[in-house]
């Protein structure tokens, strides 16, 4: 088996997706020590790909998420033959995210059969799902011959942090170092069904800011409602406490200022990937989605949902309308569920 191969990844369009994945660059780096791995996937996941060790690099995939723009494909994929990839391995399960190896000519393009990709794909796998139950198995699997079996114990990502970056960004949005960090990540790109009550939230913040604590929330744009709500919730002498920083970070500083908190409670989302990749202390509230399916990958974790009748229904919104039992899979989560199994997570990692 040669130690030099080289690969050409085209990597998921989520942010947790492209985390999860970095377990498979592990696995293909321990099978080729001296190969190379190229990551193509949307520009947003540069700084997560950046704090991967094992890919030479991150090529910008030049055509949006649901677009087919077969002419530009179709010159991506020429550029991209001088490379001399041995191997492609597309991890979407979409036709169109199987253009581009094909349009460059790679002798061997490995995938899921996904959108009936026959031709395009000459490694084709046939997935069973009880057999690979968890997306990061369907990613490592890939690693492999057809039919290999996985390893044992697969590895958890582990991405890469820049401490002096952190120590800047505590300066530039006035974050002190006295007092432990809870991160709190109340979004969901998604969709509402997978976000736990902005009050329950603010439950927690409270809380903790009680116990002495700061609370850092954490988000793009689209959160800094839920932010400023969670946070208007708190007292006056509380929200000194709490700096709300959902949209005026970008990705790569959430992932340096997660890096150093003590503790993150998070609904099912990419931040709660990058946390789980970090090692943080972590709880987990799960509504529509299932953690069978994508858990966080980090052993001090807690993971906190509510049997359903109707779930997980891995919808973006919740399908009742009857207000009783609407969103009762988050609804029914209550504060004191989450801080105690934060309590527990903090007090284990302090011994």
């Amino acid at each position: 088996m040669a130690a030099d191969k080289k690969i050409l990844i085209i990597g998921p369009s989520w942010v947790g997706d492209m985390v999860m994945a970095q377990s498979l660059f592990i696995l293909l780096k321990q099978q080729y020590p001296d190969g190379v791995i190229d990551v193509l996937a949307p520009a947003w996941s540069r700084p997560i790909i950046a704090r991967m060790p094992e890919v030479r690099r991150a090529i910008d995939m030049p055509v949006g998420h649901g677009s087919l723009m077969w002419s530009a494909r179709r010159l991506v994929g020429r550029a991209l033959r001088e490379e001399g990839y041995d191997q492609a391995i597309i991890l979407p399960n979409s036709l169109k995210s199987a253009l581009i190896p094909w349009f460059a000519s790679i002798p061997q393009r490995t995938g899921w059969k996904g959108e009936m990709r026959y031709g395009l794909l000459n490694d084709l796998r046939v997935l069973d799902k009880r057999r690979y139950p968890r997306m990061v198995q369907r990613f490592d699997a890939l690693a492999f011959p057809a039919g290999a079996a996985l390893p044992e114990k697969l590895s958890a990502p582990n991405l890469q942090t820049d401490l002096e970056r952190t120590s800047g960004l505590r300066q530039q949005f006035g974050l002190n170092s006295a007092r432990k960090i809870l991160a709190l990540c109340p979004g969901a790109e998604f969709g509402p069904a997978k976000q736990w009550p902005e009050q329950y939230y603010a439950a927690v913040a409270a809380q903790k800011i009680s116990d002495g604590w700061q609370v850092w929330i954490l988000g793009s744009g689209k959160d800094q409602p839920v932010a400023q709500s969670i946070s208007g919730a708190l007292s006056e002498e509380q929200q000194q406490h709490c700096h709300s920083l959902a949209g005026v970070t970008e990705l790569e500083d959430a992932i340096d200022l997660l890096a150093v908190a003590d503790g993150v409670v998070s609904n099912d989302s990419g931040l709660m990937h990058i946390s789980a990749a970090l090692n943080r202390p972590l709880v987990v509230v799960y509504g529509s989605t299932s953690p069978a399916f994508t858990p966080p990958l980090n052993e001090q974790v807690a993971i906190l949902s509510i049997p359903v009748d109707c779930g997980p229904c891995f919808k973006r919104e919740c399908p009742l309308s009857d207000p009783l039992v609407q969103m009762k899979c988050l609804n029914d989560l209550l504060p004191d569920r989450v801080i105690s199994a934060l309590n527990d997570l903090v007090a284990e990692a302090a011994e």
